[in-house]
């Protein structure tokens, strides 16, 4: 089953703890908070046929908080989509999000296709946008939020629609990245997102299995892209990186992608906030077998560490746990090479006669 989520509860979330693919307790209810038409549309006690209660006082089920308590950490478990559906397309975020955009065009008594043209979408495309099974770019919510003289309201929620572009599992952690003062990452299967090319992104998603459509994969892939506009961003993070030597060899997309990845990261290394280490393979003391992860620094000191490893994510806030991650990624730090090492490794790589060879083969 779904999970339960109740407008009228009164038990609210514990706050130690960050649990993906769960929106309505947080995303939708900030959502809701900050847009007044929905307000109206479900009426002023918030859902019809409840008790008047502040709108927003979403809680989960009484099971799902007694699991929460127990483990301490959020969980999202990728092979549920159950757990994820509150923000998947066609219901949550989306759905509400849609809901309003149709009220805001009825009441400008403005039909799909004039919209479609005003906004430069087809009828067929407001349509999906307006019954939740499509994500609409944020340029497509400022132009809708214009035409519809909507005052705000649908800009308002460019950032939870935004969040729905990514798997429900990476959702909370996306929003944590984005908003890092600083951001240290152990990789060890692949690439980390945010050093990734396109091309490279692209040959990712396409050998994810159960197999993506064509149209999550371009989805995907420009949100990862736009997850790298943490580099550029003001005040500039202090982001680092220590990624096993296997990475930089294997050519996932082919001995070009890869180079053109190489490239990139060679690139990347070298701004002054930026540093990037090779953990040798031929290392015979290494501090991060237990698989990847990333530290997330907040500007206000506090930091959370988040782990992906299929089928479960999770992001750990408890001090206790995220002390030991830090731990593990200072000696990792210390086993690799050092980042003018690093970079000269990169370098090397890349003029090696086998990258060329293959490059160079019919």
């Amino acid at each position: 089953m779904g999970l339960p989520v109740r407008l009228h509860g009164h038990r609210q979330r514990p706050q130690h703890c960050f649990m993906y693919g769960t929106p309505p307790v947080g995303g939708i209810a900030r959502f809701i908070r900050k847009t007044p038409l929905v307000r109206a549309y479900l009426g002023p006690e918030g859902r019809p046929g409840t008790r008047a209660v502040p709108v927003g006082n979403a809680v989960v089920s009484d099971a799902e908080r007694d699991r929460l308590r127990a483990g301490g950490s959020g969980v999202m478990n990728d092979q549920q989509p159950e757990r994820n559906s509150e923000c998947e397309p066609g219901t949550g975020i989306l759905s509400v999000f849609g809901q309003q955009l149709k009220l805001l065009r009825v009441r400008e008594g403005i039909e799909r296709p004039e919209f479609g043209r005003l906004t430069g979408y087809s009828a067929a495309t407001i349509a999906s946008f307006e019954q939740g099974r499509r994500i609409p770019p944020g340029k497509f919510i400022d132009r809708a939020d214009e035409v519809l003289n909507a005052g705000g309201v649908l800009k308002a929620s460019k950032e939870e629609v935004a969040r729905a572009q990514y798997p429900a599992f990476f959702r909370d952690a996306a929003r944590l990245e984005a908003q890092a003062a600083d951001l240290h990452v152990y990789a060890n299967h692949a690439v980390p997102g945010l050093l990734q090319t396109e091309d490279y992104a692209r040959a990712v998603f396409a050998m994810w299995r159960p197999l993506l459509g064509e149209e999550i994969i371009e989805q995907r892939v420009s949100a990862r892209l736009a997850r790298q506009d943490l580099f550029s961003r003001t005040p500039l993070p202090m982001i680092s990186f220590v990624i096993e030597e296997a990475v930089m060899r294997r050519p996932l997309g082919g001995v070009e992608v890869l180079r053109g990845q190489l490239e990139q990261i060679l690139r990347r290394g070298r701004e002054r906030h930026v540093e990037v280490q090779v953990m040798p393979t031929d290392r015979e003391e290494h501090a991060g077998l237990a698989g990847p992860f990333n530290l997330i620094g907040a500007r206000d000191g506090h930091r959370v560490a988040y782990v992906e490893a299929y089928p479960d994510s999770r992001i750990h806030s408890e001090r206790r746990a995220v002390r030991e991650f830090e731990e593990q990624y200072g000696l990792l730090r210390a086993q690799a090479l050092s980042p003018g090492e690093s970079l000269a490794f990169l370098e090397k790589l890349l003029g090696e006669r086998w990258m060329s060879k293959r490059l160079c083969a019919p």
